[in-house]
């Protein structure tokens, strides 16, 4: 009898990850989709500047040592039934969302050949990596845009379907930059069975089975209302205030992780060599060409990013 397929790693990115110094978390995408052999696909269809957008992670991934790396765009539904499209998919090894409007990638890919290709190839073991935008449209149901820096109310996230690629989480974006811990928890508190995942830029979820390790120089907000002592969405109308207590707070930085089937955090060992630690990653988070941890040093600020860039991921 055949073995079941392993489905492959999802990089899942806040936005505005490094793309001109350490680039840790861009690294890490190429390492897992083969390294010198990775054959990636940058997929546009989010942005409004796809050609600009497109270039920029060409330049990059060739710079971290990629040979096959294309960007394609797509602007109308019918491509995305393309010959030129599927070929694409099942060539690639690692596929790359960028960020944008997470709504134009559902609208787009939804339901099509490509969607159907771009999960029978995950199922089978393809990395699929997101940033702003593209991390997003990862989970089943999808912010699809909302209030910043508001308290939790009605009226102030609007959810939809997202792409189904990861289960049982609701993902955010842009976190603790755009302050966006109210919007997230009134999404839960109309979804409280799902985890609310709000990550910081520059940061991503390394999701392999039912586990994720946290990469980058942010943190990773996880909100669990399936604890919540007290719930009133139900009583409340418009744009009133929601109640919520009794949800668990997890704040993770990198190298320690998540088990979303136990819904718990996974910490480093108290104590121990740094060979030991390394021993323990690589022990809660098994993988082909899983890439050692690389903790960027310390110094300025990274330079400020373009007004088109803060404006991804909506």
């Amino acid at each position: 009898m055949k073995a079941k397929a392993t489905a492959g790693p999802l990089l899942i990115i806040g936005g505005a990850e490094d793309k001109k110094g350490l680039c840790v978390i861009l690294t890490r995408f190429v390492d897992l989709a083969g390294g010198d052999k990775a054959r990636i696909l940058v997929l546009t269809m989010a942005s409004e500047f796809p050609k600009a957008v497109g270039k920029e992670y060409l330049d990059v991934f060739n710079r971290l040592g990629v040979r096959s790396v294309q960007a394609l765009d797509v602007r109308q539904r019918e491509q995305a039934a393309a010959d030129e499209v599927a070929t694409a998919i099942e060539e690639a090894s690692g596929v790359f969302f960028t960020g944008g409007d997470q709504a134009r990638i559902t609208n787009l890919l939804g339901g099509s050949r490509a969607d159907q290709l771009l999960h029978r190839r995950h199922e089978e073991g393809m990395l699929l990596g997101g940033t702003s935008a593209g991390a997003s449209m990862m989970s089943a149901n999808m912010i699809v845009e909302g209030l910043s820096e508001a308290t939790p109310r009605l009226g102030n996230v609007k959810i939809g379907p997202g792409m189904e690629f990861m289960r049982g989480a609701i993902i955010d974006q842009h976190f603790g930059q755009r302050g966006r811990s109210g919007r997230l928890l009134s999404a839960l508190a109309q979804y409280p069975h799902q985890l609310g995942i709000g990550i910081d830029e520059d940061t991503a979820l390394l999701v392999m089975g039912d586990r994720f390790e946290v990469i980058g120089d942010g943190a990773v907000t996880v909100l669990d209302a399936g604890s919540a002592t007290y719930n009133d969405v139900l009583e409340r109308r418009d744009t009133q205030h929601v109640a919520l207590c009794g949800v668990t707070l997890h704040v993770l930085t990198a190298g320690l992780g998540f088990d979303l089937l136990e819904r718990r955090p996974i910490l480093p060992e108290a104590a121990g060599s740094e060979r030991e630690r390394d021993n323990h990653e690589a022990a809660v988070f098994p993988g082909p060409n899983r890439a050692k941890h690389i903790h960027p040093s310390s110094g300025p600020a990274r330079a400020h990013r373009s007004a088109r860039a803060e404006r991804e991921g909506k």
